[in-house]
């Protein structure tokens, strides 16, 4: 018996006959790898998107098809073609003409033009770390005015070359290209250098955490020199590679206990500099020993200290920060407090608790850093550095929002 299938595939079906069938049917069709290329040109046509993008998957599809699915009226269906055509490219043959190759570039040259992010963006997945794609279409990616088509080429396509990169540096009018830039592997030294001489903080935050990339000592020197006011480059200049004696000094000054003891922790430094961080470390920690034995406020005088500076207008990271270098745990226990607006038991809990997650999540309450959320962390939580949990990259909080909502909520009713 003759299936329905089997009807709608025969070359003399009647193009009513495919029309009449269930949809579920002519979708069938359209995935099918055996369905006649007249069935298929059909059923680019179809009233249903769901059809259409069956068709446009399969890459069974006759050429003329092709034509009619990219001009759909529907993104989703050209975004699915335009993936299809960029996975047959490694596919095609090397060094001739065929027909095949003609249709999938100029397919392709066509939808890299579509108005639809979407439709680019889908090109742009699965060609950004090929080294068979035309280089013409992938320059025609990385210089995409939306940073969700360009992003994946400049930070990962090998088609780039140290020229192209400068180029799209000097003429970026998008944000997040130097930041894209800066997360390449292998990225060379000059444009590294360009990178580092830009107001950019993301990008060179990014920068300084790509080990892969060569920065110059001039210019990792030239960065710790700006590393002050900047404080969200000292644990990734901490943790690059070839760091200089004079680099890892000058950072020793300006970074918080938790990074110094990093920087002393580090097997590639000469003796003598480990020596000098290792002394640099112990004079804090005496400090601190000293501060918590004799001159620590009780928890009332710390909190009253906080209202003043609150009145001030001074309840800020950068007093949280000075705060806990000087280990004052009473007075960052009031300060967090008070700028998450939550009670002091609830900070203390989390500290209790020694979670990182818990001091995390109420650190981002407060709207401050994830540098306040180190130091906390390690002079509340009295976790060690490597328990600590850190940034994503670029100061972002490494908890979901939800989870972060949770964490909060959770310390909160342990304390009603």
């Amino acid at each position: 018996m003759t299936t329905v299938l089997e009807l709608a595939g025969r070359p003399d079906a009647h193009p009513a006959t495919v029309r009449e069938l269930e949809e579920a049917t002519r979708v069938r069709l359209g995935a099918a790898a055996d369905t006649t290329p007249e069935i298929l040109r059909l059923l680019a046509e179809d009233s249903s998107v769901t059809v259409r993008a069956a068709v446009a998957m399969n890459p069974a599809t006759p050429e003329q098809a092709d034509r009619v699915l990219a001009l759909d009226t529907d993104e989703r269906v050209r975004t699915l073609l335009a993936r299809k055509m960029a996975l047959l490219l490694p596919g095609l043959p090397a060094r001739s003409r065929s027909a095949l190759e003609g249709h999938v570039l100029a397919t392709l040259a066509d939808l890299v033009k579509d108005e639809a992010v979407r439709v680019r963006a889908a090109i742009a997945e699965v060609v950004k770390d090929m080294p068979a794609a035309p280089r013409d279409l992938v320059l025609r990616l990385a210089r995409d005015g939306a940073i969700r088509v360009c992003e994946p080429v400049i930070r990962l396509s090998p088609l780039l070359t140290g020229e192209d990169l400068l180029a799209l540096l000097a003429d970026a009018a998008t944000p997040g290209v130097a930041e894209a830039l800066a997360q390449r592997p292998g990225l060379p030294a000059s444009v590294a250098d360009r990178i580092a001489a830009s107001a950019d903080t993301h990008a060179i935050t990014a920068l300084l955490a790509n080990h892969s990339a060569a920065i110059r000592e001039a210019t990792l020197d030239a960065l710790v020199g700006r590393a002050r006011s900047q404080p969200e480059w000292h644990e990734p200049l901490a943790r690059r590679p070839a760091l200089s004696a004079r680099a890892a000094r000058a950072l020793s000054a300006i970074v918080t206990t938790q990074v110094l003891s990093l920087l002393a922790g580090r097997g590639d430094l000469d003796a003598s500099v480990i020596r000098d961080l290792r002394r640099r470390l112990d004079e804090r920690q005496a400090a601190r020993n000293a501060v918590a034995g004799t001159q620590a406020p009780s928890l009332l005088e710390a909190q009253a200290r906080v209202r003043a500076l609150a009145a001030e207008g001074g309840l800020d990271e950068a007093a949280l920060l000075a705060a806990a270098q000087r280990g004052e745990a009473q007075l960052c226990t009031a300060m967090l407090a008070a700028a998450a607006d939550v009670p002091v038991a609830v900070v203390e809990r989390a500290a209790a608790l020694r979670s990182g997650k818990a001091m995390v999540s109420l650190v981002w309450k407060a709207s401050f850093t994830m540098r306040a959320a180190g130091a906390l962390q390690v002079l509340l939580c009295h976790l060690p550095p490597d328990a600590v949990l850190a940034d994503r990259g670029g100061g972002n909080f490494p908890l979901a929002v939800d989870e972060m909502r949770w964490q909060v909520e959770f310390l909160l009713r342990g304390t009603r």
